[in-house]
């Protein structure tokens, strides 16, 4: 329980960006569920491209946004690049 009326303004804004932020980062991971499942496919090449750019957008949107720092959405970008660089191999390289 907050002792000051400043600590209850701040507990009620808190809960709030907490929601807003969680859906954020649903969005992203759903997003990047989707794209591994095509890669566990071995689904067409395209549509993992697609899959992944959209991915990265909102990994980026959400490091705008504050809910993810910098060094953790380049993390993540770069783990899924190396998957697709896994799964398509030496011929998706060339066009990267």
């Amino acid at each position: 329980m907050p002792n000051t009326k400043t600590a209850a303004k701040q507990l009620k804004i808190n809960q709030r960006n907490r929601v807003r932020n969680r859906q954020y980062v649903t969005r992203m991971r759903t997003a990047v569920k989707a794209y591994l499942a095509v890669l566990e496919t071995h689904g067409e090449e395209a549509v993992a491209r697609a899959k992944l750019a959209y991915a990265q957008k909102l990994i980026h949107e959400n490091v705008s946004k504050g809910v993810l720092k910098k060094r953790t959405a380049q993390r993540k970008v770069s783990r899924l690049y190396k998957r697709f660089n896994r799964t398509f191999g030496a011929r998706a390289e060339t066009s990267v």
